[in-house]
This record gives structure tokens, sequence and C-alpha cells, in this order.
């Protein structure tokens, strides 16, 4: 399992962060090991790969601290470091010369010429790509990336040294020998040069002549380079048949081809004869390639000497060409030929040094399938056979060199998936049947031009038959679990290659001086299509690289190479325009950059570690490809038989024998077809995996049956070889792993067929391990409840892994099965849904075991997903993931403060707070990914997922105290260092938020001023009641002419801060923090003045009071919303829609101060300041339908009982304001704006929170919002109405008022209708006394379970020991208690559902008709449930104090009677309307004889107690006559002091039963007269 990870894991030590390479693999080991745990049968081995997993872990950790802090110190000496290195490595070169040449040079253990050559040529590539890099670094002048670039040169150095040390020590020839190593030492030598050159242009960035001594020593390298790769055996061959390519083709260029003499058939049938042995020669190179360099320097040897014939007769041909025209033909298809031959050896040559490349394979495989397609085309044109005989011959070539994709398909033949594999081979076998029906008609009846065509189709179908079988079987042997699939590279470097050679060809085409006008263009168009696929695989390698100096790499050549471009398109635009000498100069001027930007690209692309892995495919894999494979070389033999035998029907269709033969192969291509086909379907990938996967499953869900059966009958034995804590980490991490692979099996179920088998054999492999260890868990459990737990969830994680695994394999990848993809959707829902209930149940057993693992991994895990996350697509700004991290990193703080005030006094709690640390740490390095990513620049995103991780280290820290002193609560010493690793987890919070400030200072600075203003804001509230219940008090003697000054002075300040925000929002950071800054100290001084000016207007007028301060709680919700409004245009362009929405925000902030600028001038003012209270409020409403009418949700949802608690004040200040604007004085109208401003806003609040509940739907929620906005229009209208009366009273006009009334409460009514149909069916008035009712019963029912849980939390006090009875006394009271406790709850419920039943009945109305019947009844209930309440409650407080010794049995007694008589006042007060049959009377009668029953044993204890205790009050009688008499009466006087109290005690009670008497329902009075 843990080999199939590591396999599978993309990428080496060089995907890693610059200063961390060599960490990736070490993060990979310890994934690979923690998901390989759960799978060990054996527990000490499993709990030993555990541990040695978590000290990797801790120690990667630290190096990767110590790596970063290193890297920070010794930056600026990487290229010394690098140089000194590279100077080494040549005096090891010549050493290594001076040994080869004594003979001593030996080959190092493991070392043999293959693997030499191969290193060679992989490290040739990663010099050339890390030299790219650092010409570029150089060339920006950034001397921290050059380093690293550097450092990157020294170490490829390092490996070609290595390996052309090998290569010479395994090499028997002398000459060849020296070579290498002298190449070698060269390319160092160079090397070095570069590297100092570097280290110069560094010293001056920008200076041309250091950029072009730079350019020049780079090419030198790469020529020595060059040379090296040479030397390698098998290469010369290579080399020596591409120069005798190069030698045969000069022929091609002379003016005139002179016949041979020989007839056209001789020269036409020596051509056919080359022609093929130059097509198997092709085929021959192919081959060898995959062998030694021995055969692949036979193999080009051999082509090369077959070209030199080939060209030859293709020469002859020429000569004997009758027309000019003819001849020209041939010379251009001998052209072809020889480009595309040349192609083929350089791309042996180039899979030779790197044989494990699956590009290089596929591209020569093309290679020699373009030469065969060359060969074909010249044939073709050449000759004059018989209708027909070509085309059988071109067939059986191109059936010739698909033949060896069958021979070993270890590779990606192309693109395509498993089931276009299977679309491909129907649709080619459709066409393969059409054809070979053709070529059977066409033959018997002569019609030979059809008959070619039949031929060339199919030969055309059975090419992309052998293609898609080959693609087919190579998935097939990929998705067996065993094998491990070919990685895709970064970059295909094949891409590149191709991208490259055309724009050179484009390039060269456009300086040419022949060329023409169109000709021009079309080349334009090909360097510009070309460039920009460069430009996107760049830009894409970019963004999936986790390297940052590749990152930095790709993105500046992809710059280099558009730049390059337009340069170049400017120039050719030019002269396109011009058509002159100059313009053709310019343009040759600017293609030389744009060549070299391509050639840098394509040498850095080039580099092996964005290479493609290849497949590995398993024994197994091999076995599932075979019938495939078979049947597929069947189909292709017989086809080429099939098309030998018709190529001789064709020329004479009277050959009878022949015509059988032709019918048996046609006969066996249809059946080897149909089993291709019947094959590929049985061996689609994942099916078989699925199925044992399935059997697993269910054999799981078997087991956990059995279980489930044991543990209801008491019958599961305990696990006593390991411990919970052990077993609950065998779960957590199954389950984690399970979770991990959920998303994983779903992909490849929707579109990777090769992964299916993979992924579900995987999970499948996790259910055992987790089965076993949640049967061990619960056989460990006492409480059967939670034993069912358990095993439930684990049964339903189980349970939905078999539905998702049904519907993966219906789906199997096919991204055609749209009907699939929905079920799968919702099964992936589902698995997601019980593996995160069955992680939150661990999660709390272990946290409340104080069992940290779990924890500790979480954190590291979310520290580590930080680290390695590259591919992303953020979705929010900066400023978004800013504001969250602010909060959560608050939050954090919080939780740590907490915890050092919970392990002084509470230990147990402990555990749960550090699960909250966990999960809120990881919100934070969740966020912290995206915020990096959108940070400015790389330096402030690196900074701060580097103070995150640090924060997240300190915070393990912390989790590991608090696990250490929740197991061992009062050893002091952890609980010191808990406390120490508590004050640094608060530091590295603060340096998080600190570094998240550098990231954006204005933005943060927003953040922290909003969070002020809404302060000011609470604060005001406050200020606000205190005026309105008139206790707002003037200070001294002051007025408030005193502050009005002062409060104009500051509010202009305001404005002037208003302006710099607004502007704030496209200036610099810098600017944008001042003016947040700036604002809230000027609002914070504004609402200090006004409180004080509201003061001084003297408590007798609150009124006024609370307009003024109304007043400045706009301009500061104002202020609030402005800030927002600022930090979210903040950085964005002008035609942002965010740029709208602060111009707007800051409009309302300046009408809010000119408002408050009236109301300060108008508040002395007796004659206006009505009008102006009215004119503020009328504002405010506006403002407030604004925000009520924006699309955007509320921050929270309410329900609608307490939407329409808040319309009944609109019908209160509706009256107010009619009878305002009817009597139009002042006070009136101030009291009116200040009711309707409150009454209107929590209407809309209320209704918007209670239309965004998630149970109520669309229709109703725009229902209520609109009439809501009706009902705010309307009293505007209303408002709006009395502001004209005020100004200009007529009777006329205040005729008007009612029409106006009446609109608002229309609207009043249609809104509460609107909440009805919110509620549903269940609506309730929350004024109906049977509501109410109901609720107290519920409330009492809490009261009482809250009591009783107090109760159990007690035990009895430890005092000297006495007599067994006295203790057994307290333990009584506890237990009696307790059981009133738990009888009065079940009697108080069990009222509530006979309250529910009456209500069905119909007995009480749910909207009471006989409301004044029935509210009493009603009333008697709630008076009982909170009498009951009450009763119990005392019971509890007297329970706790007779066990502490605070108080009396005689407490005791009285307040357990209590309790019996609420009961039977509660059970009276239901028996008034019941129906005495029914089920729920019986249950609540049966309650309340519990109650009962528990009273009377508490008072019986407490009784016997108080009886005995009296017993054993032994009286001392002293023995002289006066102290005896003294002693008597004060015996006498004590016995008169008591019966006169219990005299007065009766008196009280009766007095307290009368005053309750009156609240009491008649039909119930005579009943508890009775008690």
């Amino acid at each position: 399992s843990a080999r199939r990870l590591l396999q599978q894991e993309p990428g080496g030590a060089a995907a890693a962060g610059p200063e961390l390479q060599g960490n990736a693999p070490g993060a990979k080991m310890v994934t690979a090991s923690k998901a390989t745990v759960p799978t060990i049968g054996d527990q000490a081995s499993a709990m030993q790969l555990s541990q040695c997993a978590k000290n990797l872990a801790s120690a990667l950790a630290e190096l990767r601290t110590a790596s970063q802090k290193a890297q920070e110190a010794c930056g600026p000496l990487e290229i010394d470091n690098a140089l000194s290195m590279v100077r080494d490595l040549e005096k090891d070169m010549k050493e290594a010369k001076v040994s080869a040449e004594e003979g001593k040079l030996k080959p190092l253990p493991g070392e043999t010429l293959e693997k030499c050559c191969q290193d060679l040529g992989t490290s040739t590539k990663a010099v050339s790509s890390a030299i790219a890099q650092l010409l570029s670094e150089a060339t920006q002048g950034n001397e921290n990336y050059t380093g690293m670039a550097a450092r990157d040169v020294a170490q490829a150095l390092k490996s070609l040294a290595s390996a052309a040390r090998g290569v010479a020590a395994t090499t028997d020839d002398a000459a060849a020998r020296g070579a290498m190593l002298d190449c070698a030492g060269d390319v160092m030598d160079k090397s070095g040069n570069l590297i100092e050159e570097t280290k110069r242009a560094i010293a001056k960035p920008g200076d041309a002549e250091s950029q072009q001594r730079l350019a020049q020593v780079a090419k030198a390298v790469s020529q020595a380079l060059n040379r090296c790769v040479n030397c390698l055996p098998g290469q010369r061959d290579v080399d020596n048949a591409i120069r005798t390519v190069g030698e045969a083709s000069k022929a091609l260029l002379a003016d005139s081809f002179p016949s041979s003499g020989r007839s056209f058939q001789e020269v036409q049938s020596q051509l056919n004869e080359v022609a093929a042995g130059l097509n198997q020669s092709a085929n021959e190179v192919v081959q060898a390639s995959r062998g030694t360099t021995q055969d692949l320097a036979r193999a080009t040897s051999k082509f090369g000497q077959d070209f030199s014939n080939f060209l030859e007769a293709g020469v002859d041909m020429a000569g004997t060409s009758q027309s000019k025209e003819d001849q020209t033909q041939v010379v251009s298809n001998l052209k072809t030929i020889s480009m595309s031959s040349s192609k083929l050896l350089l791309a042996a040559k180039a899979l030779s040094t790197d044989p494990s490349s699956p590009n290089l394979k596929n591209q020569l495989a093309a290679a020699a399938r373009a030469v065969t397609d060359s060969i074909n085309q010249l044939i073709t044109m050449c000759t004059q056979q018989a209708p027909g005989q070509k085309e059988c011959d071109n067939a059986l070539r191109e059936l010739e060199s698909v033949r060896g994709m069958l021979e070993n398909p270890t590779e990606a033949v192309s693109e395509l998936s498993y089931f276009d594999c299977i679309d491909s081979v129907m649709e080619n076998s459709k066409i393969l049947g059409e054809s070979m029906a053709g070529i059977s008609h066409n033959a018997k009846n002569s019609n030979l031009p059809e008959f070619g065509d039949s031929v060339s189709s199919g030969s055309k179908a059975l090419c992309g038959l052998t293609e898609a079988a080959a693609q087919g079987a190579y998935l097939v042997g990929v998705s067996d679990p065993n094998s491990s699939a070919g990685q895709k590279g970064l970059v295909d470097p094949a891409q590149f290659a191709r991208a490259n050679q055309s724009i050179q060809m484009a390039c060269q085409n456009l300086v040419d001086p022949a060329c023409t006008q169109s000709q021009v263009l079309s080349a334009a168009t090909i360097v510009a299509k070309h460039t920009s696929a460069l430009c996107n695989a760049c830009r894409l390698a970019s963004s999936k690289t986790p390297n940052a100096v590749a990152k930095r790499q790709f993105v500046q050549s992809a710059k280099e190479v558009a730049n390059t471009t337009a340069n170049l398109v400017k120039s050719i635009k030019a002269l396109d325009g011009a058509f002159n000498q100059e313009n053709r100069e310019k343009c040759r001027a600017a293609t030389g950059p744009l060549i070299e930007a391509v050639d840098n690209l394509t040498a850095f692309a080039s580099n092996p570690e964005f290479a493609s892995i290849p497949a590995q495919i398993s024994p197994e894999g091999r076995a599932a490809m075979e019938p495939i494979v078979v049947a597929a070389k069947t189909m292709l033999e017989s086809s080429t038989g099939l098309i030998q035998t018709a190529r001789s029907l064709a020329v004479n269709p009277k050959d009878p024998p022949k015509w059988s033969v032709l019918a048996g192969h046609s006969r066996t291509v249809s059946d080897s077809i149909k089993k291709l086909i019947t094959n590929m379907r049985e061996k689609a990938p994942g099916q078989r995996e699925c199925d044992d996967a399935i059997e697993v499953l269910n054999g799981c869900i078997r087991e956990v049956d059995q279980a489930s059966l044991a543990a209801i009958s008491q019958q599961l034995t305990p696990r006593e070889d390991i411990s919970m804590e052990t077993l609950h980490e065998q779960m957590a991490a199954s389950v984690h792993e399970i979770s991990n692979l959920i998303d994983p099996v779903a992909v490849a179920a929707r579109s990777e067929a090769s992964q299916l088998g993979h992924k579900v054999s995987q999970m499948a492999s996790y259910f055992e391990p987790l089965i076993m260890a949640a049967i061990g868990a619960a056989s460990k459990i006492l409480s059967s409840q939670q034993q069912m737990a358990v095993l439930d969830q684990t049964k339903t994680l189980t349970e939905s892994a078999l539905q998702m695994l049904y519907t993966a394999k219906e789906a199997g990848g096919n991204p055609k099965a749209a009907h699939m993809q929905e079920a799968l959707e919702e099964s992936v829902q589902m698995m997601k849904e019980a593996v995160d209930d069955l992680g939150a149940t661990l999660a709390e057993a272990a946290s409340a075991a104080g069992a940290v693992g779990g924890m500790v991994d979480s954190i590291n895990d979310a520290i580590n997903k930080m680290e390695d996350a590259h591919t992303l697509e953020p979705e929010g700004t900066f400023v978004d993931y800013q504001t969250t991290m602010v909060k959560t990193a608050k939050a954090i703080a919080v939780t740590v403060q907490e915890m050092v005030t919970k392990s002084n006094t509470n230990p147990d709690d402990l555990g749960g707070l550090a699960n909250q640390l966990t999960n809120e740490f990881g919100n934070l390095a969740d966020e912290a990914k995206y915020a990096a990513v959108t940070a400015e620049n790389d330096e402030i995103g690196s900074h701060i997922k580097k103070q995150v991780g640090e924060l997240g280290f300190s915070c393990t820290g912390l989790v590991t105290k608090a696990g250490a002193l929740q197991c061992s609560p009062n050893d002091s010493f952890t609980k010191k260092e808990l406390i120490e690793s508590a004050r640094k987890v608060s530091e590295k919070v603060s340096h998080v938020l600190a570094s998240l400030q550098a990231g954006n200072r204005g933005t943060q600075a927003c953040i922290t001023a909003a969070s002020a203003v809404s302060g000011i804001i609470a604060d005001l509230d406050t200020t606000i009641m205190f005026a309105t219940a008139g206790t707002l008090n003037r200070e001294n003697a002051e007025t408030f002419a005193d502050h009005r000054e002062c409060i104009l002075k500051t509010a202009k300040a305001l404005v002037e801060d208003t302006k710099l925000l607004v502007s704030g929002a496209g200036a610099s950071q810098e600017k944008l923090a001042q003016a947040a800054q700036s604002s809230v100290t000027t609002i914070t001084k504004l609402a200090d003045v006004v409180k004080l000016g509201a003061a001084s207007l003297g408590a007798e007028d609150p009124e006024t009071q609370v307009v003024l301060i109304n007043a400045v709680k706009d301009v500061a919700k104002a202020l609030g919303n402005l800030i927002s409004a600022t930090k979210a245009a903040a950085g964005k362009p002008h035609d942002d829609p965010s740029m709208l929405q602060l111009k707007n925000s800051a409009k309302v902030m300046v009408t809010n101060v000119t408002s408050l600028l009236k109301t300060v001038k108008a508040v002395e003012d007796e004659a206006t300041k009505g009008t102006r209270a009215l004119e503020a409020t009328i504002e405010h409403i506006k403002q407030e339908l604004a925000v009520f009418s924006s699309s955007e949700p509320p921050a929270k949802t309410t329900t609608p009982e307490e939407f329409i608690r808040m319309t009944k004040g609109i019908t209160m200040a509706t009256a107010k304001a009619v009878a305002a604007g009817n009597s139009c004085r002042q006070e009136d109208i101030i009291a009116t704006a200040n009711l309707s401003r409150r009454a209107i806003a929590d209407m809309l609040h209320s209704c918007k929170e209670a239309a965004y509940h998630p149970e109520v739907n669309r229709d109703v929620q725009m229902r209520a919002l609109r009439y809501g906005n009706e009902c705010a229009t309307g009293y505007l209208g209303l408002l709006e109405h009395v502001l004209v009366i005020i100004q200009k009273p007529t009777h006329d006009l205040k005729q008007q008022l009612a029409n106006y009334s009446k609109r608002v409460a229309g609207s009043v009514t249609e809104l509460i209708q609107a909440a009805e149909a919110m509620k549903g069916t269940e609506w309730v008035d929350p004024e109906d006394p049977t509501v109410i009712a109901e609720n107290e019963l519920l409330g009492a029912a809490a009261a009482i379970e809250a009591a009783a849980k107090k109760l159990e939390q007690l035990r009895p006090r430890t005092k000297p020991k006495e007599a067994d009875e006295s203790l057994n006394f307290e333990e009584q009271i506890l237990e009696a208690a307790k059981s009133i406790a738990a009888a009065t709850s079940a009697l108080v419920k069990a009222a509530s559902a006979a309250q529910r039943e009456l209500v069905a009945q119909g007995k009480v109305g749910a909207i009471p008709a006989n409301a004044v019947d029935d509210g009493q009844w009603s009333q008697g209930l709630i008076s009982a449930a909170r009498m009951v309440a009450a009763a119990t409650n005392n019971l509890c407080e007297a329970a706790n104090s007779a066990v502490q010794g605070h108080a009396s049995e005689e407490k005791l007694i009285s307040s357990a009677k209590q309790v019996a008589a609420s009961t039977a006042q509660l059970l009276v007060a239901c028996k008034v309307k019941a129906d005495q049959d029914s089920q729920t009377m019986k249950r609540l009668q049966a309650a309340g004889n519990a109650v009962k029953r528990a009273s009377d044993n508490l008072v019986k204890a407490a009784q016997k107690a108080a009886f005995d205790a009296q017993d054993d009050q032994a009286v001392v009688v002293k023995s002289k006559m006066v102290g005896g008499i003294a002693q008597i009466i004060a015996a006498q006087e004590e016995m008169l002091r008591k019966e006169r109290e219990l005299d007065e005690a009766r008196k009280k009670l009766a007095m307290i039963r009368q005053q309750q008497y009156k609240f009491l329902p008649s039909e119930l009075r005579e009943d508890s007269q009775e008690q």
C-alpha cells in the first residue's frame, strides 16, 4: 500500500520550494506511512510505524523551519558556493582523466554503461534547463533567485560529472573514454565561466555589454554539452547516419537530373524494392531504440545505407520522368522523405539518451509512420502499375508500421480514454466491414479504381483499430491495482520542440528573399499560433509547479516570447504595408530575439524534473491486457493476408482457390474484431476491482450486524489485547484515509476509468481495519447506547460506501454515462456526511479522553496542505481572505485564553477546547493558502505562510500539553508548561496578524476601524436606553450651547476624513491606513461630544435627547458602511462595481452628517425641533429601506413569531403619528419620530430575517419582502404627510390622515398573513394563551432538567466518620431529590403533550373563540407549570444546602411538600378540559403519581433522619438548683417563642394562598380547597 502511494505521488525532491528540496519526499513518506498504518494487522508493527511517521513529521517540521532561517541568512552566498562547487568538479574530471590514462578508473558499484548513458542524457537536459533559468534571473537582476538558479546549475553539473565518469569507467574504447572526460571537463570549465559572468552581471543590472557576454558564455556551455552527449556510444553512429542522410540529400539540390538509361519498369521495380527496404529499416530503428546502444548503432547504420540506396533510386526515377512538372514533384517528395528520415534519426538519438521518456517513444513511432507515409506518397506518384496495386502496397506498408504498437503497449499511444477507445473500435470496425465487402465486390467485377479506394479506407480503419486497441490494452494494464499509471509531466517537451521547429521554419520563410506577401502573412499566422500555445503551456505549468524558481522562470519565459512575438508582428505589419528591402531587413532582425527566446524556453522545458513518469505495468496487468492484444494481432495478420490475396485477385479475378483464401481471411478478421470488442467490454478497467470491493464491504456490514446483535444481548466480549486509545486512533486513521479517497473515487468514476480500480481497491482496504477497530472499541464501551452509536455510525458509513461503489461501477469512468452522474453525486454527498458524522463522534470521544494524537495530526496536515498548495484558483481577493484570517486568528487567541483559565478551574474541558483550537487553526491554514496566492507579491505570501506554519507548530505543543494536563489534572509542572505554550501561541497569533498587516496595511486598518465603529454604535444604543428611561442627567449646570460648537467642528472634521477615505481606496495602502485611523478617532470624539450635549439637555426632555443621539448613531452606521465599502474597493479599477458602492456609501455619509448638523442647530429651537426630528426619521427610514431592498441576505435569521411581534409596534406608532398630525404639538412629533424610527427599523430587520429563514420557500419570501417594502413605504407617506401638516395645518389635510393610516393598517394585515404563510399549517399567535401555556410548560421542563443536572453533580460532603445512618441520609436525600426532579420533568412534558392533544381535539381553540374562558384556563395551567418548576428548583436548592450542612431537614420537607402540592394543582388544571380516558391523560396521571411518590419518599427519609437526630440529642441537666430553674425557664421561653412563630407562619401561608386564589380560574377553586 505504501509503495503504491509513493509511486502515485507526482513530483520529486525538486518539486518542493527552493529551500525545502528534499523535504517533499519526506512529506510523501509520512503521508504514505500514515495511510499504511490502518492496513497492518500486527499491532506492534502498526504502532511502531505510526510513531516513526509522527517522529519523521516533527523532524521535517523542524528542518523546514531551520532551512527557512538558513535561507534568510545564507541567501547571498549561493553564487559563490555554486562557483566553488563547479571548480571542484572540474578538478575531479581532470583527476579522473589521469586515473583513466593510468588504467585505474573503475566503475562504481551498480554502474553499467546503459545506466550511465541514460544518466548522462538526463543530466544534460537538467543542466540546459538550469542554465536557461540562470540567464533569465541574471537578466532581471534578482540576486536571491539568481543564487538559487546558480545552485541548481551546480547540482545538475554534479550529476553530469558523476554520469560522465561512469560512462568513461564502463567504456572499453580508450579514445572514447578520454574524449568523454575531456568534454565533461570542458563543460565544467565553461559553466564556471558562466557563473563568474553571472556574478558580474548581477552587480551591474541592465548593462548591455555584460548581458551580451553572458549570452556568449552560455552558448559556449551549450556547445560543450552537445559535444559531451555526442561522445556517448551509439550517439556517434546515429550522428553518422544523420550525416549520411544529409550528404545523400544534397543530390536533390541539383538543377537537372539526367536519365540513367534504364527503362521505366526497371527503375520502378527497383524503387519499390528499396522503398520496402527503407520502410523495414525505419521499423527496425524504432525497435532498436528500446534495446541496447549496440542495437541502435546497427539499426541506424543500416537505415543510413538503405536511405542512400533509396535516394539513388529516387533520383533515377526523377531522371526517367517525362515532364519537368513530374520531375519537380518527385524531387519534392524525395525532400519530404529526407526530412522525415532526419526526424526519425533525431528522435532515435533523443530516446537513446532518455529511454524512459514516454513522449519520446511516441514521437519516434510517429516519425517512423511519417517515413512510411512519405514513401507511400512517392510510390503512388511514380509507379504505373495496374490500378489497385499501389493502394495494396501502401496499405501493407501502413499495417507494417502500426504493428509495433501491439508489441509492448506499456505507453499511452494517444489521449483517448477507455470508452473513446471502445467507440473508436466500433466506428472503425463498421468502416472496415464496408471496405472488406467493397474489396471483394469490386475485385470480382474488376472495378479497380473503386477497389483501390476500398483498400485505402480499409487500411485507415485497421490503423485506427490497432491504435484504439493498443491504447485500450495500455489502460487495462495500468488500471490493475498493482500497476502504477504513468504521470503526466508538468509540460510536454515534444509540444515545445514541435512549436520551436515550426517557429524556426516560419522565421526562415519570412527572411527568404523569394517569399511573397501572402507567404509572409501565412508565416506570421504560424508564428502567432505556436507562440500563443507556448505562452498558455507556460501559464499552466507555472500554476501547477510548487517550485518557486521554476514558477518565476515559466512566467518570465512566456513574457519574453510574448514580447519578442509582438515586436516581430509589428515589423511584419510594416512589411505588409510597404513590401521593401528595408522593412524585410527589420523583419529579419526581429526574428533573432524570438528564436533565441523560444530556444531558451525549450531548453528550460526539457528539464527532466518536468518530464513524465512512465507507467509500471504489473504481471497481473499484462495478463489482463493479453486477450485484447492477441485479438488485435490476429486481426492485423489476417488483414495483411486479406490485402495480399486481394492484390493478386485484382489482377486475376478468375482464380477460385484464391477466393476461398480471401473468404477465410475475411472471416478471421470479423471474428477477431468481435473478440476484440467483447474483450474490451469485459475488461473495462475497474469493474473487477469494484466487484471485489463490493464483496469486501458486504462482508464488513455482516460483521457489524453480528457485533450489534451481540451488543444488544450483552454478549460482546471486550478485547483485552489493545487499549481504547489505540482503537480510537486506528478508527480515526481509517476514517481519515477513507475521507481522502471519496473525491478521487468520484473523479475516477466520472471520467478516469484507468484510475477507478486503484482508488476503489485502496478505499476498500481501509474498511476491514475500520470495522475491526469499531467492534473492538464498542466491546470496551460500558454504555449500551454509546456502543450502538459507534456500531451504527460505522455501519452507515460502510453502507454509504457500498452505495457509492455500486454507482461508481455503473458509471465506470465513462464521461458519456450522463444518467449516472447525478446518482454518483448523491452517493458522494451521503458518504461525505457519514464520514463527517463518524469523524465528529471520534473527535469528541478523543477530546473527552484527552487523546490529542488525532488533533496534532490534523494540525500538521493543515500545515502540509498549506505548504503544498500550488494549483489554486482563488475566488476572492486578498482583502476577503485577510478579513477572515484576522477573525479566525482572534478566535484562536480567545480559545487559548480560555484554555489557560480552564487549566486552573476545570481541566476536563481542555479536550473540547483543544479540539476547537484544532478546527480554528485548520480554517486559518486553509485561508492562508489563498491569502498567499492573492498577496501583492511572493514575499508577503511566503511570509504569511511561514507565520501561520509557526503558529501551527506552537498549537501542536499547546494541544499536547492540554492532553497531558487532562490526564493528570494536579500536575503543577504540566500546568506551567501549558501556560508557557499558551503564551507562545498568543505571541505567534500576533505575528500572523502582523504579517497580514504587512500584506495590506490599509485594508487591515479598515478591518480594525470597522470593528471600532461597531463598538461605538453599541455604546450609543446603550445611551439611548438610558435616555429613554429618563436617567441621562446633565452634569453641573451646563447647557447645550457649551457643546454645540465642539459638535459642529468635529462633524466637519469627519466630512474631511470621509473625503480622504474615498480617495484612499484608489491610493496607496499607507494613505488608506491613515484615513481609516483618522476617521475612527474623529467618530469616537464626535460620539463623546454628542453624548455630553444630549446629557446637557436634561433628563426631563428624554425624546430630544434620543433624537440627538440617533442622529450621531446614523452617522456612525454610515461611516461603518463606508469603511467596509472602502476596504472592498481598495486597489480595484474605476469601473468595478465596488467603486459604485463606495460612491453611494459616501453620499449616504454626507447626508447623515448634514442631518446631524441640522439637528444640532434645531435642538434648542422649540418651534422646529420636532419638525427636524421628523425629517431625520424620514431620511433614516429611507436608508433602512435601501438596505432592506438590497439582495444581500441578513447576517442571521429569525422566526415568524418574532416578526409578528415586531409588527405590533407599527400599529402603535401609526396611532401616535395620526395623533401628532392632529395636535401639531412639537413634543408629540418628537415622540412620534423616535417611536417610528424604532418600529419601522425593527419591522424591516425582522421581516428580512424571517423571510430568509431556511425553511421559508421562495414565493413566501418574495411576498413577505414585498409587503414589508409596501408597509414601510406607506408609513413613510404617512410621516411625510404629517410633516406637511406641521408646516401648514389645514382641516382638509388632517382629514386625509385617516386614509394614510388605513393604507399602513392594510399593509400590516398583509404582512401578518405573509408571516402565517411562512409558518405554514403550524402557525400560532405568539399572544395566544394556549401557546404561552405550552411554551411555559416546555420552559418549566427545561428548568427542572437543569436543576436535576445540578443535583447530579452534587456529592455528599466529606466529614469525620460518624454513624453510617447519617451518611446514608445524605445519599438518600440526593437520590430522592434526583428522582423527584426526573419525575417532575416527565410530568411537565406529559402536561405539554396533554395540552397539545386538547388543541388538536378542538377543546381548546388554536386561536380561541371563547378567549376569556380558555384564556383563564390557560392561565391556570401556566401558573401551575411555573409553580412546579419553582418548587422543584427550591427542592434542589434545599437538598443541596442540606447535604452541605447549611439547611435544616424541615426546609427540605416543606420543599418536598410544596412540589407535591403544585403537582396536584397542575393535574387539576389539565383535568379541567381533558378526556379522562385518553392515553395522554393516563400518562399524565401516572407521571403525577410518580412525583407524589418520590416526594413522599423524600419526606419520609428526611423525617426519619430528623427524628433519629432528635433521639440522639442528649440533654445535660444541671445539678445545681438555681441553674436547674434557669434551664427550665429558658426551655419554656423557647417553647412559647416557637409557638408564636408557628402561628405567624400559618397566617403567612394562609395569606399567600388567598393571594394566589384570586388568580386561579373559577373551576379550580373548589378543587384546590379540597386539597
